[in-house]
């Protein structure tokens, strides 16, 4: 944590804490006449280090041809104790420590996180960011491995806000794609009735039974082949009777998607259709322009005969962005959408309300091939495109022209990718899949997936029962509610607790896990400090701060105190997992001190009790804040 940068800490004790140990450092030095400005001020992570440690000494040590503890003596003599910092010490390590005034920093702490909005992070100075996340082609239910993609995008959309950037989340639907075309073709050739579905709702049979069966009989028959590749020229024609029998069909598809997403807390501004950038002539301009250059070529032999490239570094690499009939492949299309996104041309679409009405937020809008309609200001300085790491080929030549013709930066334009969702040997074989004792990856194709609203149906089955045999009271209502809140829990927790470069492999049974390392677990928590609180008869006396010198309450106050250095670093460096990581640790240490330390004693005016009772709801208010980032409901009752 540099210490250059003390105003970009919140308004939390632990932030300040930092800051004011940095300019005591910095003071030090110019005592001494040091010239070094490398150092770093950090929290512990080892006891005996005190409450702050800084490696000043080291750095300085080799200029000056002494030993780090020597330097360190020197030092601390010259760093100056102030409101949060009781005193300094040089460790033998070489480490200089500062040592907190407990009664100080406790206030702080607690008043901090029950004065609302004291969490928040001013790292974004209100720049515009748009983050396009979930972009799931409109031929299928979501499975379970599309919900790492949403739950990412929307927790990261959650960070950025709380960290003042003016977030814009973008759902690009690509509804004119060759998954769509073969769709319509089931339809349209092979004889699927859109009206009777089974009893599956109309993503799930487009999915589970039209798209399977199309793609199976696409590959052994050329002729239906070459027929989807028609459609495909076909649906670039708004005025074709099969391009309005793609719209239909995909936006039927979409409603059944965007339930399932609203289902789990994503929300959005603008869905961005692939039929409006196509038929508003962004790329027929940008693509003129790409013949001018040298990054895209026409082939004139070889299997891409006709189409025109972007060269890789091998044949095998080369990538079409037009097929030799004319229409463009989807990476073309992506191109105009991605400078459309950052600002780099002119916004040539009109808006209008999503006739799909969007829960608790404000307006949803639609994209539309004419610029009609008000302006939606969705053009941003930034870009933050969610995207497994599947795609990372793709992305690069993306980056790299917009580089080229735009003079956009990686800094930019951000592929934020991670990995793929496998089914666990024991799901595949659940589902009649034989792996042989592998994990698998999931595929639209052949139809092997987890589909996501099933998912959320049985771990809110399993939440239910387990939440009334501990309410058997609870009525019904809440009794629905509290059990969706933790089905909802347990499937975003899952999708953000690791890090974004491994793979996930989901197990129908761990999934529905109910303790641990889950999100039940720290909401439960909540709920605990809830009752505490609800029980705990609050005169609203004085309260003793200094009394809470115990290691578990300390631990307790310093987990609280952090949560601002956490959505610091985790809107930083992009990664969901810090402030999930974040929650858990906290609902440790308060789970420690709720095991060693009574809060409610025999007089609850008494000022230590005050200060107990106080810590619990500065715990209580710092978790939801956390949860709340993380799109997890924090439930009063489990």
């Amino acid at each position: 944590m540099p210490h250059k940068t003390p105003g970009m800490w919140p308004a939390m004790s632990y932030a300040d804490l930092l800051d004011h140990a940095s300019k005591s450092v910095a003071g030090a030095l110019r005592e001494l006449g040091i010239d070094n400005d490398d150092y770093t001020v950090e929290i512990p992570s080892k006891p005996g280090f005190g409450d702050v440690s800084c490696n000043v000494a080291f750095l300085a040590a080799k200029a000056a041809h002494r030993a780090p503890r020597e330097i360190a003596v020197d030092i601390a003599k010259e760093c100056r104790p102030t409101d949060l910092i009781e005193r300094i010490e040089a460790h033998g390590s070489g480490h200089i420590n500062f040592f907190a005034n407990v009664p100080a920093l406790n206030r702080s702490v607690i008043t901090s996180a029950l004065d609302g909005g004291s969490f928040a992070v001013d790292v974004g100075h209100g720049s515009k960011v748009a983050i396009e996340h979930t972009s799931v082609n409109p031929n299928k239910a979501l499975h379970i491995g599309h919900m790492r993609n949403v739950v990412i995008g929307d927790v990261i959309s959650r960070i950025l806000k709380s960290t003042n950037h003016r977030v814009r989340v973008l759902n690009y639907v690509d509804d004119m794609g060759l998954q769509v075309a073969e769709l319509v073709l089931g339809f349209a050739e092979l004889g699927f009735s859109e009206s009777d579905t089974g009893g599956k709702r109309f993503d799930q049979y487009c999915g589970d039974v039209v798209y399977v069966k199309a793609s199976e009989k696409i590959k052994a028959d050329p002729a239906l082949k070459a027929k989807s590749m028609e459609i495909l020229e076909a649906m670039e024609d708004q005025a074709t009777d099969l391009a309005q029998t793609a719209s239909r069909i995909s936006h039927k598809i979409l409603r059944s998607q965007l339930d399932t997403c609203w289902r789990i807390g994503a929300r959005y501004d603008c869905l961005n259709f692939e039929s409006h950038i196509v038929r508003s002539g962004m790329w027929a301009r940008i693509f003129a322009d790409l013949q001018k250059g040298s990054m895209v070529r026409l082939e004139t032999e070889g299997k891409n005969a006709g189409c025109w490239i972007v060269p890789g570094s091998a044949p095998e690499d080369d990538k079409v962005l037009v097929r030799s009939n004319g229409v463009a492949t989807y990476i073309a299309k992506d191109i105009p959408y991605a400078a459309w996104k950052l600002g780099k041309i002119p916004d040539p679409f009109g808006y209008e309300p999503c006739a799909q009405e969007q829960p608790d937020v404000p307006l949803l809008q639609t994209s539309l091939s004419a610029p009609e309609g008000a302006g939606a200001d969705l053009q941003s300085d930034r870009v933050i495109t969610v995207i497994d790491s599947r795609q990372t080929r793709l992305q690069t030549i993306i980056t790299a022209l917009l580089a080229k013709f735009f003079g956009a930066t990686k800094q930019d334009y951000v592929h934020l990718a991670y990995e793929s969702v496998t089914l666990s040997a024991e799901t595949a074989a659940q589902m009649g899949q034989q792996t042989g004792g592998k994990n698998v990856q999931m595929s639209g194709r052949s139809g092997l997936f987890v589909n996501a609203v099933a998912v959320l149906d049985m771990l809110q089955e399993r939440a239910r029962a387990e939440t009334l045999r501990r309410n058997p009271e609870m009525g019904a209502d809440e009794l629905d509610r509290v059990s969706e809140q933790i089905a909802v829990g347990a499937m975003r927790y899952e999708m953000i607790r690791q890090d974004l470069d491994k793979v996930i492999t989901f197990d129908l049974a761990s999934s529905m896990r109910l303790d641990g390392d889950t999100s039940s677990y720290i909401q439960y928590a909540h709920a605990r400090a809830v009752r505490i609180l609800q029980k705990a008869d609050r005169p609203g006396g004085g309260a003793d701060y200094a009394s809470l010198c115990g290691a578990h309450e300390r631990d307790l106050v310093r987990a609280i105190g952090t949560l601002g250095l956490s959505l610091r670093d985790s809107a930083v460096n992009l990664s969901p997992k810090v402030v999930a990581r974040y929650a858990r640790d906290l609902t440790v240490a308060f789970n420690a001190f709720y095991e060693h330390v009574r809060v409610i004693g025999s007089s609850e005016a008494d000022p230590v009790t005050v200060a107990r009772i106080e810590l619990v709801d500065s715990f209580r208010a710092a978790l939801a804040y956390a949860l709340g980032l993380l799109g997890i409901p924090a439930p009063p009752r489990m």
